[in-house]
């Protein structure tokens, strides 16, 4: 019993350390708390709908710069995954603008 607790906070902390790291989101910088929700809810939607376009963004990128495909794919699917769930968990929590959860590659850019 105690291994699995182990092993669960080291998962925890490998997780939580590239989060740490990462960059506040561009919704952050608001000034008031009504434009950092409506910029969180608008960023967690973005994010939630197309998020699943990094599949194709991040391999086809990889190739464009004269990176390894495989890497690309595998980060594509990273990015997809971590950019879909964040998103939906920035669109449950907009009211609460302090909480800010980094999403791979800084979320979804396909907008602008």
């Amino acid at each position: 019993m105690g291994r699995r607790i182990g092993l669960v906070v080291l998962g925890l902390a490998l997780l939580a350390a590239p989060m740490t790291a990462s960059a506040a989101s561009p919704w952050a910088s608001e000034a008031t708390y009504g434009d950092k929700a409506v910029a969180k809810l608008k960023y967690g939607l973005t994010n939630t709908l197309l998020g699943w376009t990094s599949l194709f963004r991040t391999p086809m990128k990889a190739h464009q710069n004269g990176e390894n495909v495989l890497v690309g794919i595998g980060k594509g699917a990273w990015n997809a995954v971590g950019q879909t769930v964040g998103g939906a968990a920035h669109a449950v929590t907009f009211p609460i603008p302090q909480i800010d959860l980094p999403l791979p590659e800084g979320g979804s850019d396909i907008l602008g």
